[in-house]
């Protein structure tokens, strides 16, 4: 086997892996939704979503970091935070083809698998398979979570531990309380008690 049937092999194991993780898909359907998806690096600091702009695609990171912000007018106002191993999107402005009232943003150098709207809905003509990519729209339900719980600082920091513990391995403090909607000061005596 060359090097280049190497990487492809992994690649398709990757794919087949990522795909699974939905449901149960078929090779046909691995070799579909490659031709139909685009891998992309990104650099840290490079925006893949702009504020304003409507968000046309789902991004599966395979690896690298994302927040995903509104623009405050002392701080940024942290959203949602990405790592890899997890679909991200804007959810609103995908769904309802609304321009986005945030920005999708590299924390670090990242390389995703893009999935164009447009593509997904062909992939759904082809294959009834595709049809279970309509679960990582709930993906929101974590978010949703916290805040409709009325959790304290210290469920909050404890459900994020266990819903997505690399976020407090790879984000700084300061985005991590924003995400949590806390002080800094805050969250750091959590972290100190946790």
């Amino acid at each position: 086997m060359t090097s280049q049937q190497q990487t492809r092999a992994t690649d398709t194991m990757t794919t087949q892996e990522i795909l699974n993780s939905l449901g149960k898909f078929s090779n046909a359907d691995t070799e579909l939704f490659e031709k139909h998806s685009a891998r992309k690096m990104l650099n840290k600091n490079e925006v893949l979503l702009c504020e304003g702009e409507i968000c046309k695609s789902f991004y599966f990171i395979l690896s690298g970091s994302f927040s995903q912000f509104q623009t405050g007018e002392i701080d940024d106002v942290i959203l949602d935070l990405h790592v890899h191993d997890e679909w991200m999107f804007n959810q609103q402005s995908l769904t309802e083809q609304t321009p986005s009232a945030t920005t999708i943003k590299a924390f670090s150098k990242s390389a995703i698998i893009e999935l164009s709207l447009n593509s997904l809905h062909s992939l759904c003509s082809r294959s009834h398979s595709f049809l279970q990519f309509g679960k990582i729209l709930n993906q929101a339900k974590n978010r949703t979570f916290i805040f409709d719980n009325s959790l304290n600082p210290t469920e909050k920091y404890s459900y994020i531990n266990k819903s997505k513990p690399q976020l407090t391995k790879v984000f700084p403090i300061k985005m991590i309380a924003s995400y949590l909607k806390m002080a800094p000061e805050t969250l750091s005596r959590v972290r100190a008690n946790y």
